[in-house]
């Protein structure tokens, strides 16, 4: 949105977004510590299978049957390992502080309040620093709210997408 002005985006909709920034900062107390995100990218090349699970483990606040557990994992898998420990390192690197605020447009941020992945407090950051947005807390939702409340997320969204 900041680097291209917004062009030919009329609404956003952020879901447990990872910004301003993920990770602590001396400037940010909110956020991951950056040693977490360095095990993430250690765990990928150590051992991969291993990493997910554990991501798994914490992406749902609802409960998940072990078939869905395991869905979810080769979903994991059949990402490239290298494309993994990269993504990870954007959370390291990532600084979105001034982009925040060069959103013009409506904005839905849909964030569930126990999220371990990113931490509700951006999602509340988000709020505070983007004009014309609106902030709905998901009360039974982990990182993965399209999941963990999915009639309550898609209501949402469709919502916003028709108003």
């Amino acid at each position: 949105m900041s680097r291209y002005n917004g062009y030919g985006v009329s609404k956003l909709a952020l879901f447990a977004a990872a910004a301003p920034s993920l990770i602590k900062r001396s400037n940010f107390p909110y956020g991951l510590d950056k040693e977490v995100v360095i095990k993430i990218i250690e765990g990928t090349y150590t051992d991969r299978p291993k990493m997910l699970s554990g991501f798994g483990d914490i992406f749902f606040f609802q409960y998940t049957t072990q078939p869905f557990s395991y869905w979810f994992l080769q979903l994991g898998l059949e990402a490239a390992g290298w494309a993994t420990a990269a993504i990870a390192n954007t959370w390291i690197n990532e600084e979105l502080f001034s982009d925040l605020g060069k959103i013009n447009v409506p904005t839905l941020i849909i964030h569930g309040i126990h999220d371990k992945v990113v931490p509700f407090q951006l999602g509340q950051i988000q709020k505070q620093a983007i004009r014309n947005s609106k902030l709905i807390p998901f009360q039974y939702s982990g990182h993965g709210s399209f999941y963990d409340q999915k009639k309550n997320f898609n209501e949402e969204l469709m919502k916003f997408i028709e108003e």
